[in-house]
């Protein structure tokens, strides 16, 4: 499960986050939605333990990410924006390496990997330096680091942006077993069809707070339209509406 309860972060005179809640079920899937700027990155990062929260809190599988970080990245799965390759090694060497990470024991590691080149069909490049990859093999492969250590949770900073129908249909099977395997699943993105396909719950941020959640049928039917790119549009411009000039 992930839970985020009164999370707020900071930069200088920036409120990246404003006194967020959110949590995700095992078994659910919730993407988390905003224009640039409303804080969805920052929340992911401080899930992943790479930024610390300024005031709230912020837990993985019962476990706080200031105060047991490294139990919360033994049970988290993340996954960076960039990708987060190294160009040098091939996927397997890569995967192998975070394997190492993990302390996966020795006995393990070639399973594991073997595992994940198969479920993402890495085999036509698994040998080939990552640097030579397109970008929907990079994040093929970039999704599979995060499933490696057969994590309780999974976040995904946009994980399908500028892929093409082959490569996006790969996330999203990724995403939808790992719901079934009754892990908890939170991604960010800017493609509505991916949210509409995918999540059992949709959250809205903008300014740094969310705005509105629920699932596609709530949201339509809170805004009295009928498509969710409508629907997003009515919600953020309402907040920006609302919003004090400066």
């Amino acid at each position: 499960m992930i839970e985020i309860t009164e999370v707020s972060r900071d930069y200088g005179d920036v409120k990246a986050v404003q006194n967020l809640s959110l949590s995700v079920y095992p078994g659910e899937i919730v993407g988390l939605l905003g224009p640039n700027g409303a804080g969805k990155t920052t929340t992911l990062r401080m899930l992943a333990t790479l930024l610390e929260p300024d005031s709230g809190h912020l837990r993985v599988a019962g476990f706080d990410t200031v105060s047991d970080p490294l139990a919360v990245r033994a049970r988290l799965g993340y996954q960076t924006g960039d990708t987060g390759l190294y160009d040098r090694l091939t996927p397997r060497e890569f995967l192998d390496y975070f394997c190492r990470l993990h302390q996966a024991p020795r006995s393990e590691r070639r399973q594991r990997v073997e595992r994940m080149v198969e479920r993402f069909e890495l085999g036509e490049f698994a040998n080939r330096p990552c640097g030579t990859l397109s970008t929907g093999q990079r994040q093929r492969v970039s999704v599979a680091r995060a499933l490696l250590n057969d994590p309780d949770a999974v976040v995904l900073d946009e994980p399908t942006t500028g892929l093409d129908l082959v490569s996006s249909q790969f996330i999203h099977d990724a995403l939808r077993e790992c719901a079934k395997e009754g892990r908890a699943v939170l991604f960010s993105t800017h493609i509505l069809s991916d949210a509409e396909l995918l999540c059992d719950r949709i959250s809205i941020m903008a300014g740094g707070r969310i705005v509105a959640e629920g699932s596609v049928p709530e949201l339509l039917a809170r805004t009295g339209v009928a498509q969710l790119s409508r629907a997003f549009l009515t919600l953020v411009r309402g907040i920006s509406d609302s919003e004090p000039a400066p």
